[in-house]
């Protein structure tokens, strides 16, 4: 565990479970993320891994076990006062109102995603807006801030789903596969913005098959496996973990992941 995660903890899983009659999609999880880290959750299809931040988000509430952020329980909370709380999350899909332009996108989530707006007004003031321009600057979309999103090619609607969410002033970021359908060269752009996030203070939980964009970006790694956490541990143990290469990675692809790792480190 790195020296983040040794302090207490932004957010700390004890137990949780989430069942849908009798399938058990996440079954007796505990773990903790420090402030600032980034932890890299991988595992096959089927695993748990998007149910468990549906149940951190508060989309689909725990049925078993705690959830707390900065000590404070969040376990059976709205989705909206854990967003509120400081939590924000991107999803598999790319998510946002193809109708509107990018800004147009970006200020819904830095009006909304921080305070109740019981009666929303007409109008938005100065901070929401620098909170909006500052993250379309953060991700590299503020050229584009007048483009419809209908519009938009595939990275960019996964960069304005990331500018988003980071509009609403998060303390911890949930990722679903921030990189799922790009290319090579996207993937590094997209890595690079993950590090700019990092960068800025937001504690990030990230859900990635792509191992290379997992292992580089990653403090910690946990594999689940049938809703269970199978290994936990520092990216450079991942590949000599007997379970994980069973389950997960195959022969083949650790071998190319060990290969892989060992020539970053030389860089």
């Amino acid at each position: 565990m790195t020296s983040a995660a040794a302090a207490i903890p932004l957010l700390s899983c004890k137990g949780v479970g989430k069942s849908f009659g009798a399938l058990a999609a996440v079954r007796d999880l505990s773990f903790d993320v420090g402030e600032g880290e980034i932890l890299g959750i991988g595992g096959p299809n089927g695993a748990g891994k998007t149910t468990l931040f549906e149940v951190i988000s508060g989309l689909n509430p725990a049925t078993a076990g705690t959830i707390l952020l900065d000590g404070q329980d969040i376990t059976r909370l709205a989705p909206e006062r854990i967003c509120h709380a400081g939590v924000a999350r991107t999803f598999q899909l790319n998510a946002g109102f193809d109708s509107m332009t990018v800004r147009e996108n970006v200020l819904v989530g830095a009006y909304f995603g921080r305070d109740s707006r019981a009666v929303p007004s007409l109008r938005v003031g100065r901070e929401t807006r620098d909170a909006a321009e500052g993250a379309l600057g953060m991700l590299g979309i503020a050229d584009k801030a007048d483009v419809v999103t209908s519009r938009l090619p595939v990275l960019d609607r996964k960069l304005l789903m990331m500018a988003t969410a980071i509009a609403t002033r998060p303390r911890l970021l949930l990722m679903d596969e921030p990189v799922g359908g790009l290319t090579a060269k996207e993937v590094d752009q997209v890595m690079a913005a993950v590090r700019a996030i990092k960068a800025s203070g937001v504690t990030i939980i990230l859900i990635e098959h792509v191992m290379r964009f997992l292992v580089q970006l990653s403090d910690r790694v946990m594999i689940m496996h049938h809703g269970e956490k199978i290994f936990e541990g520092l990216p450079a143990q991942l590949v000599n973990d007997r379970t994980v290469v069973d389950v997960y990675l195959g022969e083949g692809a650790s071998e190319r992941l060990k290969a892989f790792m060992e020539r970053a480190d030389h860089v």
